[in-house]
């Protein structure tokens, strides 16, 4: 056409291997590319270079870093494509007969679409103006929410039979995103992208572009897009992530409720709230301006400015410290001031560089901050919270037991048990909870015949057997 074929040319930078050093012959550590495309694939080495660094800049090659971008980001995506899959079969959907505009989209999915439409805008930015890695970084960001928080989220939405009108939502919802992401991330992984398209779109509708590299770029709804949801799901996600951690260190069952979680420096709504309750397993999600009721800090007293001012007090000096109340101290340094006490008549001034002080959670709170979210956990359980711990637990191994034992996803099954008595108090408080749980008719102690699968189980260090068979 009597013209170059490009407009701009982006040149890469050289490709090393895993020290930094040149790829040579000579060194032993030149790469085979198609070896290692037949290895990883086109599309897991096309987005380890697109996800490390600016096409320009060199870049270090190994196969455990090509690796973790398939596990990272490829499987994920491809888990939730099967995901839908499965279920889309199971139920026979057919996306030509449940339009978006026609269901009634709950929190989850509003919070989804507005993500989908912000990140369409933001990728079709970036590669207006030739960058390449916040793009990918975005798409690969939007694929962990995706899978991680609005799938696992809503995998019960998606069980059951019929097609009520939360479980249309959570279909033509998915549905959308899937397919309208294909189209964002055909210039990124061509391959992957095709077959999502292929799979959810060409076998459905006809008419449809053959290719989704056929397919125009989709274009931004604006109208979807709520910033002020994304800002108080993030919000939300900061708390969720910290309680977890509070989880962690305090040894508790996630499948163990806790009665609350408070919250300071991060606010949101009640439909949020009851997320954040519900993804925690906390009964009230409590909003702080203080958490000095459970919480304090640690008091020690910093050796490189006190050793040359007070010498052998230091000792005594840690120990007053430790004595006091410690968020009156670093109210006290906050404020301005200096802490002073005697010691052997000796008038000690301490100021703020003079004391290391370290957040610290009161007996029965456990308390995780970060980027100025703190929350704290109350760990205290009640006889009511520890049976509720029971009836996750119960439910949970039903729940293995349903998988191992090959049951359809929307088999009804009757179960029996036999147990101690302190396990079946906890079951039989927890009936209703346990059959809404895993699907079953019946839920009741006695023994098992060879029609049922059985399986012994320590549940908290109660012993049970537990039977399951699909309901005739």
């Amino acid at each position: 056409f009597d013209k170059a074929p490009f407009q701009n040319c982006i040149v890469m930078g050289h490709v090393q291997d895993a020290e930094g050093r040149k790829m040579s012959k000579h060194l032993g550590n030149v790469v085979n590319p198609f070896e290692a495309l037949d290895t990883y694939g086109a599309d897991a080495l096309r987005w380890y270079f697109y996800t490390t660094a600016a096409p320009w800049l060199p870049k270090r090659f190994s196969k455990e870093a090509v690796q973790e971008v398939q596990r990272k980001f490829l499987a994920t995506l491809q888990n939730v494509h099967s995901f839908f899959s499965m279920y889309a079969q199971i139920d026979g959907f057919d996306p030509n007969a449940h339009k978006l505009e026609n269901v009634e989209l709950s929190l989850m999915d509003k919070w989804i679409l507005s993500k989908l439409n912000s990140l369409i805008q933001k990728v079709d930015e970036d590669l207006n103006a030739y960058r390449i890695v916040e793009p990918a970084t975005a798409i690969q960001d939007f694929v962990d929410e995706l899978s991680n928080w609005y799938v696992r989220r809503g995998r019960e939405r998606f069980w059951g039979k019929g097609m009520d009108d939360t479980k249309e939502a959570a279909f033509v919802t998915l549905y959308t995103v899937l397919t309208t992401l294909s189209k964002v991330i055909a210039p990124f992984v061509p391959f992957m992208a095709e077959d999502i398209y292929q799979n959810l779109v060409v076998t459905v509708d006809p008419s449809a572009p053959e290719s989704v590299h056929l397919c125009d770029f989709p274009t931004v709804d604006t109208a979807a897009i709520d910033k002020d949801m994304e800002e108080q799901m993030d919000a939300l996600v900061e708390a969720v992530q910290l309680g977890r951690a509070c989880r962690a260190l305090a040894n508790m069952k996630t499948r163990q409720p806790a009665a609350r979680l408070f919250v300071k420096g991060a606010t949101f709504g009640a439909d949020y709230q009851a997320l954040c309750e519900d993804e925690l397993n906390v009964k009230e999600v409590v909003f702080t301006e203080s958490t000095r009721d459970f919480t304090t800090y640690q008091l020690k007293p910093q050796m490189r400015t006190l050793g040359p001012k007070y010498g052998k007090l230091l000792g005594k000096i840690g120990q007053q410290l430790a004595s006091m109340d410690g968020n009156e101290v670093v109210d006290a340094f906050a404020r301005g001031e200096i802490v002073s006490f005697e010691l052997d008549g000796t008038l000690v001034e301490l100021a703020q560089e003079d004391v290391l002080t370290a957040p610290m959670q009161k007996p029965g709170f456990v308390a995780q901050e970060d980027r100025g979210v703190m929350v704290v956990l109350d760990t205290n359980l009640t006889e009511a919270l520890i049976q509720e711990g029971y009836v996750r637990e119960v439910i949970s191994k039903i729940q293995t037991m349903r998988k191992d034992a090959g049951f359809e996803v929307t088999d009804r099954i009757e179960v029996l048990y036999t147990c101690g008595d302190v396990l079946d108090t906890a079951i039989k408080s927890g009936l209703d909870m346990i059959k809404n749980g895993t699907l079953a008719l019946t839920v009741e102690a006695g023994e098992a015949d060879d029609t049922y699968t059985a399986q012994e189980w320590k549940i908290n260090g109660q012993k049970a057997v537990i039977a399951v068979r699909v309901s005739k």
